[in-house]
């Protein structure tokens, strides 16, 4: 069994986990929330997101939230989905961006109201300007095995998009397994293409939602594929507004526990990790389901 010796957690608990969330979480436990998380050896993470308040309610106070965490260390990312996302992200001292397209045309239009093609359409010019001006561009791959409305996504369509995706210049793929359909075969049989396909010089990393309780499986797949990045969401926050029955990303202290237990380092402290989801806990609207949250 192929396993490597150290993986990178990107922590997504402040903006993916977050966004879903019904009841708006203060912006000074967001602030703590973040700060805890770092203490606990989160080395990258995305604080928030540059979009519209009408649309997500909980990230009226992205610009807040990101002067205030910019500054402790490590590599942080903002989700800048649009035009006015970037511009947005250029008033503030973080260099890294996160743009995301779905496979699925269905799902985009839902999301974002283009299709794909136009998405990507708006996209090129963006990424072009921030490459240009040096920064860091994650790009999002969603709906990678499966949409809500379209069913089961054509692997050549995701892998060609992600090709797409690199000939615009972005450093990072984000695989996505939005509505936590995937199952480990497909996981492993995309990302070995994906490993193949894709130049050395670009990341990818791995992202699964728990919806069927398949993500550590999924996650143990790819790591076998050779992928040694992965989101995850602390306490397993998290969703998906635009995918219906979506549940949490995988919980950021399962993945740490499975890997730990292989002899992976992560470089994050357990003990002090689930001390960073008791910051956030008495705001949630829903119980947190991890088990290694309840066991720590």
């Amino acid at each position: 069994m192929y396993l490597p010796k150290q993986v990178t957690i990107i922590e997504v608990g402040p903006r993916d986990g977050l966004q879903n969330e019904d009841k708006i979480v203060e912006t000074d436990v967001k602030v703590a929330f973040i700060k805890a998380l770092k203490q606990a050896g989160i080395q990258e993470m995305e604080l928030t997101s540059f979009v519209s308040p009408k649309w997500v309610p909980q990230m009226k106070d992205a610009e807040e939230v990101a002067t205030k965490c910019l500054k402790d260390g490590g590599k942080n990312f903002i989700l800048t989905p649009n035009k006015k996302g970037v511009e947005r992200l250029y008033q503030t001292d973080c260099k890294n961006a996160v743009v995301f397209v779905g496979v699925s045309s269905t799902f985009n239009i839902k999301n974002i109201n283009k299709s794909t093609s136009e998405s990507m359409k708006e996209l090129k010019p963006l990424i072009a300007e921030l490459k240009e001006k040096g920064y860091f561009v994650r790009a999002g791959i969603s709906t990678a095995f499966y949409c809500p409305y379209e069913g089961k996504t054509d692997s050549e369509d995701t892998i060609n998009l992600c090709k797409e995706f690199t000939n615009y210049g972005v450093d990072e793929l984000i695989v996505a397994d939005t509505i936590g359909m995937a199952n480990p075969k497909d996981v492993y049989y995309l990302f070995q293409r994906l490993q193949k396909e894709i130049p050395k010089n670009i990341l990818i990393s791995g992202h699964f939602h728990d919806t069927r309780g398949m993500a550590l499986a999924n996650i143990l797949a790819a790591l076998q594929a050779g992928i040694d990045r992965f989101d995850s969401s602390a306490g397993g926050l998290g969703g998906c507004p635009f995918a219906v029955g979506a549940s949490g990303n995988v919980a950021t202290e399962d993945v740490v526990y499975m890997l730990h237990e292989m002899g992976i380092d992560t470089g994050i402290n357990l003990l002090k990790l689930k001390q960073a989801i008791d910051v956030v806990k008495p705001q949630i609207s829903r119980e947190l389901d991890s088990e290694n949250y309840k066991l720590l």
